[in-house]
């Protein structure tokens, strides 16, 4: 049998070991040298510490400090339109209450399209971003796309839109982002939802997925024949969880990854980056990437 791993000489000899060997060579190398190597940063809601979250001016924040990954989250209109905003209702991020004083609680499922692009989803953050509106998914994605960006879409809220992993899907597909170089190496679907995204998987079984928590190692298994990530939150993993979402294969053939949550300061970059982490989703991508380097 071939060596697991090489000792990190270069040699000009042919990589003779079969594809299972190579996978746990990669495995190995990811557990010994920390994912400092092989990391990737998501600016989480856009860069949001500098930007007021999920607005078009986030995703473009983002790109100025120069990162390619953003991560969103995605809900449904009364009328059924996809938005990206975070929370079910619209008081947090907007003027809501002002425009509409008489609708309480003001959920995202009980306003028009129109409705909602009437709101302020800026002044909230800093009078510079009065103004800014929360974006469609369609004007999102166009976006993302003029910036050359890459995405991590959460659906938020499944339970509250039955249906929306289809729709979700026909959106990304009239935008081009089911296109299989994209679906290859620009996009993550993610949810907190188990069903949600095992529903993404059977829809589009070529399209990436990840599970937003932290299951237990037994239940890595089942999780694993339909999400490519396991996404936990920093505070609850460790390197040895890590070490035992890179001993399974998910859906794809590939070694399961972990993109860890949300990861806003330099000793925690450190910490995650250590256990071996593919990725770090962060408020603050500049705070983590000069850590990092």
């Amino acid at each position: 049998m071939a060596p697991c791993c090489h000792s990190g000489a270069v040699s000009d000899e042919p990589d003779t070991r079969s594809t299972h060997a190579r996978a746990r060579c990669s495995r190995h190398d990811h557990r010994a040298h920390g994912s400092r190597r092989t990391r990737s940063l998501h600016s989480h809601r856009g860069a949001s510490a500098y930007a007021p979250e999920n607005t078009l001016a986030a995703v473009d924040k983002a790109a100025k400090l120069g990162f390619r990954w953003v991560e969103n989250d995605v809900q449904r209109t009364k009328d059924g339109e996809l938005v990206v905003i975070h929370d079910d209702n619209l008081k947090r991020t907007t003027n809501v209450e002002e425009v509409f004083p008489d609708r309480a609680p003001w959920k995202v499922k009980d306003f028009t399209a129109a409705e909602i692009a009437r709101l302020d989803a800026g002044s909230w953050f800093s009078a510079k971003y009065a103004g800014a509106r929360v974006p469609t998914l369609k004007q999102y994605m166009n976006r993302v796309s003029r910036n050359h960006q890459k995405l991590v879409l959460e659906i938020k809220n499944p339970a509250l839109y039955p249906g929306i992993e289809k729709e979700t899907l026909k959106v990304l597909s009239n935008e081009g982002w089911l296109w299989p170089f994209n679906v290859r190496s620009k996009l993550v679907i993610q949810s907190f939802s188990a069903d949600s995204v095992r529903t993404v998987h059977e829809l589009r079984p070529d399209v990436k997925t990840g599970f937003l928590g932290t299951p237990a190692v037994s239940e890595l298994p089942a999780y694993a024949k339909f999400a490519d990530q396991i996404n936990s939150t920093h505070t609850s993993i460790s390197a040895d969880y890590v070490a035992s979402i890179h001993k399974l294969d998910g859906p794809h053939g590939k070694p399961l990854e972990i993109f860890t949550w949300t990861v806003d300061t330099a000793d925690g970059a450190r910490r995650v980056a250590d256990f071996g982490v593919n990725g770090i989703i962060t408020n603050k991508p500049d705070v983590v990437r000069a850590a990092l380097d």
